[in-house]
C-alpha cells in the first residue's frame, strides 16, 4: 500500500469515528462505537495498524506518526463522548458523575426538643378543653406588672431583674411610664390580654418565651419558656386546679403522678401555692399556681363576686429536662447537633 493511500485511509477513519461518537445519544450507542473503533481485538484502529506492513520501509516513519495522531484524536473523541453522556466536563473529558453509583441520602432535620415539648403540652391541655393563646414578647408595664397586681415597689419590677428597652431612669422604669417597654418576664401577660378581650368562661393556655437577666447555669438561662394556664368561670375551686394539674402530669410524665401543693405567695393569685410532682421516687418542684386574685379580675373589668378562676405557670424546659433526663439547661441551646439529634 502506498503512503498516500494509507494516509487517506487514516483520515477517513478519524472523520468517521469522530462523527459516530458525537452522534451517540445513549450509553449503548457509545459502547458500540467505542468497540468498533478502539476495541482491543477487532477495533478499526487495530485493523488499520496491521496495514502498515504493506507500506514501503522508507515511508513507515511518516505512516507511524500519522497513525499515532489519529489514534489520539479518536481516543479523545471517546473520552468526550463518555463525559457528555455521563454528565461530566466535556472539555476536560473527566467524568464527575456516575449515575450507576448509589445516591447520597440528604441529612434531614427534626423538631427541637423544646418545640416537641410545647406541641405535646398543647395536645394534652387541648384534650381538657384549653385553647392556645399568644401574646407579644415585648410588653408594657401595665400588662407585665400593673394588671397582675404587682405594685410599684415590688422587687419583680426592679431594672436589675428585667430587660427594659426604653431609655429611662431606674425610678421611671419601676412605674407604668408611657412608652416604657420590656421583654416580658412571664406569660401571665397573655391571660390579661385574653380577659381584656373576652368574657368568662375562659379556658386558655399560653406557651412562649420569657426573659429574665439570670446568669446561665445548669438550671437557669436568660431566655426560657413557660406554659401559663387560666380557667375562669363560676364556682371554680382549688380542687379543680389540682385535678387539672394531676391529669396533665399523669399524661405528660406517665403513670399516676401525685401532686403536692405548698403554700406560697404570688401577687396575682390568692391563695397561692408551689406545685410539686412526685415522680420517679422523689418530689420535684415544677411551678406555681393559685386562685386568680380579685384585683386582677378588677383590672380587666371582671366582677370578682361573680366569677372565680385559677392560674398556673410551669417551666417548659423543666418539664422537658425531667422527661428526657437532661441535666443542664444550656445543652438545649448549645446548638450541638450531637446532643440535639438524640431527640
Amino acid at each position: 500500500m502506498s503512503l498516500k493511500d494509507f494516509l487517506s485511509a487514516l483520515d477517513a477513519l478519524q472523520a468517521e469515528a469522530i462523527d459516530t461518537l458525537k452522534a451517540a445519544s445513549d450509553a449503548d450507542a457509545f459502547e458500540a462505537a467505542r468497540v468498533k473503533y478502539v476495541g482491543q481485538k477487532k477495533g478499526a484502529l487495530k485493523d488499520i495498524q496491521k496495514q502498515m506492513g504493506s507500506v514501503a520501509p522508507e515511508d513507515k516513519k511518516s505512516a507511524g506518526m500519522k497513525l499515532n495522531e489519529v489514534k489520539k484524536a479518536i481516543e479523545a473523541a471517546v473520552e468526550q463522548a463518555q463525559s457528555r453522556l455521563l454528565g461530566g466536563d466535556e472539555q476536560s473529558g473527566d467524568p464527575t458523575f456516575d449515575p450507576t453509583l448509589p445516591g447520597i441520602r440528604p441529612r434531614l432535620g427534626h423538631i427541637h426538643p423544646i418545640t416537641q415539648t410545647i406541641n405535646h403540652l398543647m395536645e394534652i391541655m387541648g384534650r381538657m378543653g384549653f385553647e392556645a393563646a399568644e401574646g407579644p414578647e415585648v410588653e408594657d408595664p401595665h400588662h407585665n406588672f400593673v394588671a397582675l397586681n404587682i405594685p410599684e415597689d415590688h422587687p419583680a419590677r426592679d431594672p436589675l431583674d428585667n430587660f427594659y428597652l426604653a431609655t429611662a431612669d431606674a425610678g421611671a422604669e419601676r412605674q407604668n411610664v408611657e412608652g416604657t417597654r420590656l421583654l416580658r418576664s412571664q406569660t401571665s401577660t397573655v391571660q390579661i390580654r385574653v380577659m381584656e378581650q373576652n368574657q368568662a368562661p375562659i379556658r386558655v393556655i399560653s406557651l412562649g418565651r420569657v426573659y429574665r437577666p439570670d446568669a446561665p447555669d445548669a438550671t437557669h438561662f436568660p431566655m426560657f419558656h413557660q406554659m401559663e394556664g387560666l380557667y375562669v368561670d363560676t364556682n371554680v375551686t382549688m380542687a379543680n386546679l389540682k385535678t387539672v394539674l394531676r391529669i396533665f402530669a399523669t399524661n405528660y410524665l406517665g403513670g399516676d403522678v401525685e401532686i403536692r401543693f405548698r403554700p406560697s405567695f404570688f401577687p396575682f393569685t390568692e391563695p397561692s401555692v408551689e406545685v410539686d410532682f412526685y415522680w420517679d421516687g422523689k418530689w420535684i418542684e415544677f411551678g406555681g399556681a393559685g386562685m386568680v386574685d380579685p384585683n386582677v379580675f378588677r383590672a380587666v373589668g371582671y366582677d370578682p363576686r361573680k366569677v372565680s378562676g385559677f392560674a398556673f405557670g410551669l417551666g417548659v424546659e423543666r418539664l422537658c429536662m425531667r422527661r428526657h433526663d437532661i441535666k443542664d439547661i444550656r445543652d438545649l441551646y448549645s446548638g450541638d447537633m450531637r446532643f440535639l439529634s438524640q431527640f
